[in-house]
């Protein structure tokens, strides 16, 4: 038994049925070349037969002192069957119903009676390809890390039939401390640097470089939510918004926010629901180096970007986000990795009164929405042999924050993955329309 660190406890306390928090993926394969029909289904033998299994991977919360939400246990026997599913959609098998599917599963919460991971292996799609699905509790691992975990099940080889689990795989070349031992030397951390926390939160606050919490203002995305989800994916060609990049002198980062926003703006538009205010996203930034292969808890920072939603030009748009990301960014730069999660938590912490859902309708929401853009591979990548097309993230609604936005690389697209409140955020799907729109717009006017 090791005692949960307290930001990972966060995303225990906070859930609730009406507010799942797990993090997960919809991954689209190609079976290789000659492969016969039963190809998914030898898949998912491998993926049962794959029995060791790491202790990350079998880790479940336990009562501590009478608290549920202090301490992780490790099961001694983990039920892979139950664990690892095997599905098949209904004729005729459209993309449609394989997202369908996603967001029912997205949907559920995850049994805290055993570790908190699930994987269903998908089958059925008219085009021949499968899916898997993948979930994993945001205690247990963030985003970031969930991604680099199912990163390094795939290959750059096609030839290789090799399968690799993500609840199996060779141990990181770095580890960090975990438990209480990780948790005390980062508050030590944050405590012995509180001088220059204050200095920097300061010069922020004055220099107006960071956007103040409470100051967005009120949308249709920020009331009380459901526990039912609708998610919605496409993917589009990385190199378009490379090129709306070298035009502007911009960073990708900018140009995916100020897609995003456009599109926003036009969903908003479309409602009579544009406020008189710019939308405030707040654009998570992993604490993690590149060379930093532990996995295990949460290391995500925040920044709060202008969107420019008030703004028609989409190439002002773009340059106030710029201007917003740089400001945020200039400031974190000065920081330590401890600094920079206390200073996120400062400036962040009226989030905790959207815990409570009689206070949504009377406080100002911190921001408006969550956009993230989460590295991937650069390459085409492969898995038992089979390429994957498309790996969509599908991260978390608060409440009060009733839709989300998280893109990934792959090869040369950028995937897409917009998970809603079911209830709030009526045809979710118009919002990948209006991104195409948006960004047709920014190339316009800058290519």
């Amino acid at each position: 038994m090791e005692f949960i660190a307290p930001v990972d406890a966060v995303f225990l306390l906070a859930e609730s049925r009406e507010q799942p928090m797990h993090v997960g993926a919809l991954q689209l394969f190609e079976p290789p070349e000659g492969a016969g029909d039963d190809f998914a289904a030898q898949v998912h033998d491998k993926l049962l037969g794959s029995t060791d299994v790491d202790p990350r991977f079998r880790k479940h919360p336990a009562t501590l002192f009478g608290a549920p939400q202090m301490a992780w246990t490790y099961a001694e026997e983990v039920e892979l069957d139950y664990h690892v599913r095997r599905l098949a959609l209904p004729g005729p098998g459209r993309m449609h119903q394989l997202v369908d599917l996603a967001s029912g599963l997205h949907s559920s919460l995850l049994d805290r009676h055993r570790p908190l991971w699930e994987f269903h292996l998908i089958e059925g799609l008219a085009d021949g390809r499968f899916a898997l699905y993948s979930k994993m509790h945001h205690a247990l691992i963030d985003g970031v890390s969930a991604q680099r975990l199912l990163r390094r099940t795939l290959t750059s080889d096609p030839a290789s039939s090799a399968t690799l689990v993500p609840w199996h795989l060779p141990r990181g070349r770095r580890r960090t401390a975990t438990g209480a031992v990780g948790a005390a030397r980062n508050l030590v951390s944050a405590a012995a640097s509180g001088a220059s926390l204050l200095r920097a939160a300061r010069t922020a606050l004055l220099r107006q470089q960071l956007s103040l919490p409470f100051a967005a203002p009120r949308t249709m995305f920020n009331v009380p939510i459901g526990g039912a989800r609708r998610a919605a994916v496409r993917s589009w060609s990385l190199d378009r918004l490379q090129q709306v990049k070298k035009a502007t002198g911009s960073t990708l980062n900018d140009v995916v926010l100020t897609m995003s926003a456009g599109a926003l703006r036009r969903y908003l538009i479309e409602r009579d629901a544009l406020p008189d205010k710019p939308l405030i996203a707040m654009v998570p930034m992993s604490l993690r180096g590149e060379d930093d292969e532990d996995t295990n808890g949460v290391k995500v920072g925040a920044v709060l970007c202008n969107l420019g939603t008030d703004i028609a030009d989409p190439l002002d748009r773009l340059q106030v986000v710029s201007a917003s990301m740089r400001d945020g960014k200039d400031i974190y730069r000065t920081l330590s990795s401890n600094q920079t999660m206390a200073l996120s938590a400062l400036m962040l912490s009226p989030l905790a009164l959207n815990l409570v859902p009689a206070l949504i309708s009377w406080t100002n929401p911190t921001f408006n929405i969550v956009i993230s853009n989460v590295p991937g591979p650069r390459e085409p990548m492969y898995w038992n042999g089979a390429r994957l097309d498309a790996s969509y993230p599908l991260s978390i609604p608060f409440d009060g924050q009733a839709v989300n936005i998280t893109l990934t690389s792959n090869a040369d697209n950028l995937d897409f993955g917009l998970v809603g409140c079911r209830r709030s955020v009526p045809q979710l799907p118009r919002l990948l329309d209006h991104l195409e729109s948006s960004l047709a717009e920014l190339e316009r006017a800058a290519v």
